[in-house]
Parts: C-alpha cells; sequence; structure tokens
C-alpha cells in the first residue's frame, strides 16, 4: 500500500534560479532565505525520506478544460523561460516519470468528480514551477506534475486532490507531494518594480494581503487546515496563485479539512516584487493524515 511520507508548500519564484550575487544585489546584500531553505529541505527531510515519487502541483501550467498529469517515461532537456528568459534560462533537468502510475491519478481523479487525464506527449511543455524545484530538490526520485484547470473552482481542485490520495494509496509507492506557487499573487507595476525587491515582507503588494498571508501560515503552524480551506472565498480576493489549486490539491490527498498536519518554515515569508513567498513542510503526523 502507497503512502504520502511528507508534502511541501513551497516558493519556485523565478529570484531562486539566480546567482547568488544578483539574489543578493537586488535584496540590500543579503541572501532570500528560500534558496537556503530548499537546499536545508532537501538535506533534511528529503534525503532521510527517500521517496519513491515526487508530485508537483504546478501553478505555471494552466490547463482549459481538465487537470493533467504527466505520464512520460522520462522528460529531459534544457528549460528557458518564455516569461523570464534574462533570468532564467539554459536550465538543464532530468526527470524520470512512471506512466502506469500517472494513469492511475487520472483515472483516480476522473472518478473523484474531476475531470483529469494522464498526457505523455513528448512536445508538452515543463514549466518552471517544476524545473526550478527539481534544480535543488531532485535526485533521480520520479517526478511528476500535474496541471491546475483554470476552470475549476474550489471544490474541482479538492475532488481532484482526494482522487490522487486515493491513488497513491492503491499503488507501492511512497509518495512527497509539492504544492510549487505563492500565497497572495498580485505585482507591482512596471515602473514600480525596481522599488520593491527586497524580500522583506514590508513591500508585499497591501497591508490586506499580507496579513491575509501571515494567517495561513499561522493557521500551517497549528496544523488547522480546515481554518484555511473554509476561507478560500474570503483568500481569494487576494489573488493567491494558480486559484490556490496547488495547496487544495496537496491537502485534499492527505485529508482536506481533516489533515492535522503541523508546518514548519523552512524559509521565512518573503516579498517577491509584491507576491508572498515561503516554504512550509508538513511531516507526517501520528493522526490526522489519511
Amino acid at each position: 500500500m502507497g503512502e504520502v511520507v511528507g508534502a511541501g508548500f513551497l516558493s519556485h519564484v523565478p529570484t531562486i534560479m539566480l546567482p547568488e550575487a544578483q539574489r543578493r544585489e537586488m535584496n540590500n546584500g543579503n541572501e532570500i532565505s528560500l534558496v537556503p531553505g530548499l537546499k536545508r529541505l532537501r538535506a533534511e527531510v528529503l534525503d532521510d525520506l527517500r521517496p519513491d515519487v515526487v508530485i508537483v502541483f504546478d501553478t505555471h501550467w494552466f490547463s482549459l478544460f481538465e487537470f493533467i498529469v504527466t505520464a512520460h517515461k522520462r522528460r529531459q532537456g534544457i528549460y528557458t523561460s518564455e516569461e523570464v528568459p534574462r533570468g532564467l534560462n539554459q536550465v538543464h533537468y532530468d526527470m524520470p516519470g512512471d506512466p502506469e502510475f500517472a494513469q492511475s491519478l487520472a483515472s483516480h481523479a476522473t472518478d473523484a468528480g474531476a475531470r483529469c487525464t494522464a498526457n505523455a506527449d513528448p512536445q508538452l511543455p515543463v514549466n518552471y514551477g517544476t524545473v526550478n524545484i527539481a534544480s535543488y530538490l531532485n535526485r533521480g526520485e520520479k517526478w511528476l506534475s500535474v496541471s491546475i484547470c483554470q476552470t475549476a473552482i474550489h471544490e474541482d481542485f479538492l475532488a481532484a486532490g482526494r482522487g490522487f490520495g486515493e491513488a497513491i494509496r492503491a499503488s507501492d509507492w511512497r509518495v512527497v507531494l509539492i504544492a510549487s506557487g505563492s500565497l497572495s499573487h498580485r505585482f507591482y507595476r512596471m515602473k514600480e518594480l525596481d522599488q520593491h525587491e527586497s524580500s522583506d515582507p514590508n513591500h508585499v503588494i497591501t497591508p490586506e494581503a499580507r496579513s491575509a498571508d501571515e494567517q495561513r501560515i499561522r493557521w500551517w503552524e497549528h496544523g488547522d487546515h480546515a481554518a484555511v480551506v473554509d476561507s478560500m472565498d474570503d483568500f481569494m480576493r487576494h489573488r493567491p496563485e494558480g486559484l490556490f489549486g496547488h495547496y487544495l490539491m496537496m491537502i485534499a490527498a492527505i485529508g482536506g479539512a481533516q489533515c492535522t498536519a503541523v508546518g514548519r518554515r523552512f524559509s521565512e515569508y518573503e516579498n517577491a516584487i509584491g507576491t508572498g513567498q515561503v516554504h512550509m513542510w508538513f511531516d507526517q503526523p501520528v493522526t490526522g493524515w489519511i
């Protein structure tokens, strides 16, 4: 019987892929906490867990009619972002996959009420919500990506996640789930960007967005996922990245509102030109993890 052995809400902000000198230049001479946080997460958590499969809920992959799971035997190549090619370019990636497991994930999600397909087209693009995180954390495990369906609502994300959880339990794999994306996700206008590059959360787009982000971090640190799930309508005012589908699918796979997994930070809460970023890890608790 398969199981989820850990889950993370992780930032994939393009800044983490810049050279350290450039990151420091943008941040008043200081390193952003997101980069050492990912390195610590690999060394302190994943090296011990040794998962068979990592599933990434990728907020930079927007599908239209359905959820999609990558079903390739292997994804490898060189990635340059169409969005920020000056800073995110020529990134080598090599991620084994699992076509049979991908098909099972898609089938179980569909059975749970969320339209989902598996796709192994060799020309299917890879997105930096996966590539950036894998650059720090991938050590040869199987890596699968799941899209964010842009026509989905909260209930659809939760249904898909429940289906993914069933597929995991029906497998033989030890699985790590990664919700790849930010909390609130609004940017400053172009003429203002260079005034807000510091990671200081005082630069998050509005005090209200910062407060909403920090409230959810506190709930996570107390294992109160019910509060996060139940307040989604209110949080949508702050435009969370990917409709917050990355978090909703991840948490639904491990019990949804009933999950009591306590979060621990692997970064500070940081600004990224207006958006709210954090690395939060959820260890497998004794109870409350379905």
